[in-house]
């Protein structure tokens, strides 16, 4: 073979090379670029992923990390926490109580307020009716938080330890009747007393376990705010 036809050989063999290279190069810049939109690709995961970022904005993921981590389930160290008080809430949110509330009001569809009556955190046959019916609606999230609240009667210590009382019985409710050994890695706590983040009264609007009575700030913050969340953190 003469040198010339030689030379022109490998010159096709290279121009071959390169072409495919880039076809595979475009080829896979664009499927990277479609996945990044997560809303031209066929793939349902992005679809769906897509679909929970009306709720699950940067401040929520932020929040609900540091809740999680520190109030329950994705504990640091492979254990597990059991609660946050008051002032540990307000130190994780690192806001105002009324920018805390607002991350959740995108969640209305999903939450539920459980109501106690003064100074009791006894469940009355409402309450355990909407709790077990919105917690039996997971739709496949994967954390279930209750922040719970008092009305601003008595003491602060009185209302904290109430609060407590509040969202350990929501637990202990669901643990009786979900029969879900993963129950506790699932649920975060998080009572906040009179003393951080009170509901307003446009949360009166929300489904509530007694919404046949009337509501008033004081009555909708003897609760538990409770809701699936599935963000991606």
């Amino acid at each position: 073979m003469s040198s010339a036809v030689k030379h022109y050989a490998v010159a096709g063999i290279v121009l071959a090379l390169a072409t495919i290279m880039v076809w595979v190069w475009t080829g896979s810049a664009a499927s990277r670029y479609e996945q990044s939109l997560g809303e031209t690709s066929d793939d349902p995961t992005a679809v769906a992923a897509a679909a929970n970022e009306g709720y699950c904005t940067a401040s929520l993921k932020k929040i609900l990390k540091r809740v999680l981590t520190s109030c329950g389930l994705v504990k640091e160290g492979g254990g597990r926490g059991r609660g946050c008080q008051p002032l540990e809430a307000k130190n994780l949110a690192a806001m105002a109580g009324s920018d805390f509330n607002a991350l959740f009001k995108p969640l209305a569809d999903r939450a539920a307020i459980i109501q106690f009556d003064k100074a009791e955190s006894n469940l009355d046959d409402g309450a355990r009716g909407l709790l077990e019916a919105q917690f039996g609606d997971r739709r496949g999230a994967s954390y279930y938080l209750v922040v719970s609240r008092a009305s601003p009667e008595g003491s602060a210590k009185f209302n904290r330890e109430l609060s407590q009382k509040r969202a350990e019985a929501v637990l202990g409710h669901l643990k009786s009747v979900f029969n879900d050994p993963e129950i506790e890695r699932e649920i975060g706590l998080l009572w906040l007393g009179e003393e951080f983040a009170q509901l307003e009264e446009e949360f009166c609007q929300w489904r509530r376990s007694r919404s046949d009575q009337p509501c008033d700030a004081k009555e909708l913050n003897r609760s538990a705010f409770t809701a699936w969340i599935d963000c991606r953190l």
